[in-house]
């Protein structure tokens, strides 16, 4: 090779290299709100597909509009809501910590003498743990805020991508594909095991247990609960442990109505429990997770708390999506490439 071709090929790589750091700088701030955009875009896609079927001369920009309203109305808008209940509901239980009129200390002292009566020596100790919670809660507020500021601003250019992505997403796969070193029938079947990989997480174990706190925040509200927004999002959370779920804050609701002498509630939440809550765990949430691939639930735990960590509140999201993806992308390194073996349409494809 000539010498001049080799500087031709270090310019244009080096100049490569430069132009993509530049451009990573850029999108970076944005990594999060792009992933909350493709996965939207992924699973409402089959939506999107039969409004564009509905609309004059199936025109690709108003299918994507209504899509992406569709998408602000049912998805957006209830999980702001949500979230800024919950900081409101923090920070109500954080002004009681301050001043020191928890609501509940009378009751926790009846409860500890209840119990001593079965446990000698037995201690609720409120004062310390009211002092350090108040610490952690004084610490950390401004970032609560923070958090919900930005969140909002996420999810406001997270829907402009959506419509984006809603119209020009196949154009843009196919830059993908053409990019691609593998076979384009190749590409297209690893695309769509990432896109079912996508949708089988977050309309499967994710939805599962969004729906299991919704119905223990209504159950708490019913059953005279206080904080039922925010230990319902703790039991959305528990609900992803297994072998633990949404009694992480059920059972210590029902043995407090007990131990207070509140038996219908009491007995009301444990009906409500064991009813509707289990009824989503054992039969709605079987047949949404086996639609897709199944992932330990100890991953999606760290996922989901590692996500949040990362990526702020729609980490409970994005977090086991891209472990998800990094999995199947691993199988198929695995099977497809290490063994030489060819890529076949299947139906998990």
């Amino acid at each position: 090779m000539k010498l001049s071709r080799i500087v031709e090929y270090a310019f244009f790589f080096g100049l490569l290299v430069f132009a993509g750091y530049m451009v990573w700088q850029i999108i970076s701030p944005f990594i999060s709100t792009l992933a909350l955009s493709i996965i939207i875009v992924t699973i409402c896609n089959p939506l999107y597909e039969k409004i564009r079927k509905l609309v004059p001369k199936e025109n690709k920009s108003i299918a994507a509009f209504v899509t992406t309203m569709i998408v602000l109305t049912v998805i957006v808008i209830p999980l702001i809501l949500i979230s800024s209940l919950v900081v409101k509901e923090i920070v109500n239980f954080y002004q009681d910590l301050d001043t020191g009129g928890l609501s509940i200390q009378p009751n926790l002292t009846v409860l500890e003498a209840k119990i001593q009566q079965y446990v000698p020596g037995f201690e609720i100790n409120l004062a310390d743990q009211i002092k350090r919670s108040a610490e952690w809660l004084t610490g950390n507020l401004g970032a609560i805020f923070a958090g919900t500021v930005s969140t909002i601003f996420i999810f406001f250019i997270s829907l402009i991508g959506c419509f984006y992505f809603f119209r020009d997403g196949k154009e843009m796969l196919k830059l993908v594909v053409k990019a691609s070193p593998l076979p384009d029938k190749e590409d297209a079947i690893i695309l769509g095991r990432m896109a079912r990989a996508v949708r089988s997480v977050a309309t499967g174990t994710l939805l599962v247990a969004l729906i299991q706190g919704t119905l223990v925040a209504i159950g708490f509200t019913i059953f005279d609960v206080n904080r039922a927004i925010l230990y319902g999002s703790i039991a959305a959370v528990g609900a992803l442990i297994p072998g633990i779920g949404t009694t992480i804050v059920t059972a210590p609701a029902i043995i407090y109505h007990f131990f207070t002498g509140d038996l219908f509630n009491a007995i009301g939440l444990l009906t409500w429990s064991m009813l509707l809550v289990g009824l989503v765990d054992n039969l709605i949430g079987p047949y949404l997770i086996s639609r897709g691939n199944k992932l330990h639930p100890f991953i999606i735990l760290i996922s989901v708390l590692g996500g949040i960590s990362l990526f702020g509140p729609i980490g409970f999201i994005v977090g086991p999506v891209v472990v998800t993806l990094f999995i199947v992308l691993l199988e198929m390194y695995n099977q497809y490439i290490i063994n030489e073996k060819p890529i076949v349409r299947t139906d998990e494809s």
